[in-house]
């Protein structure tokens, strides 16, 4: 799989570079690459998630650190071998973007990611309508 794009410069990121990072996001997780997948996120990063509410029985569903998010996303792909994700559309900001999707239950989900100066995930908000 091909690294991730380079570090987006906050507040100049184009349409063709939130396109890129969410189509390489959205292959990382179709070819169930851990390792891909772990190349978005800063060291720092926290994501809050109903899906991890759920999965982890934690009633904030927030996941901190990178070690902490990658054994979180180890156990949600071998909870669910089947994932995959088509992405719908990208929308980007100044220092974040949105990624909308669907599962292969065609299940809607957006993501809110904030990104640091080097470009990196720091902060995950997720949202599901099923």
């Amino acid at each position: 799989m091909a690294a991730p794009p380079a570090g987006i410069i906050l507040g100049s990121m184009t349409k063709d570079e939130a396109w890129s990072l969410a189509e390489h996001w959205i292959a990382a997780w179709n070819a169930h690459d851990l390792d891909a997948i772990m190349s978005h996120y800063d060291e720092t990063v926290e994501l809050t998630s109903p899906v991890a509410a759920q999965l982890l029985g934690k009633q904030d569903g927030t996941v901190v650190g990178k070690d902490s998010l990658r054994a979180y996303f180890q156990r949600g792909l071998a909870a669910y071998p089947e994932l995959r994700f088509s992405l719908d559309d990208v929308l980007w900001g100044l220092n974040s973007i949105v990624f909308y999707y669907k599962n292969q239950k065609g299940t809607r989900s957006a993501e809110f990611l904030e990104l640091s100066a080097a470009g990196n995930v720091v902060r995950v908000i997720a949202h599901y309508n099923g």
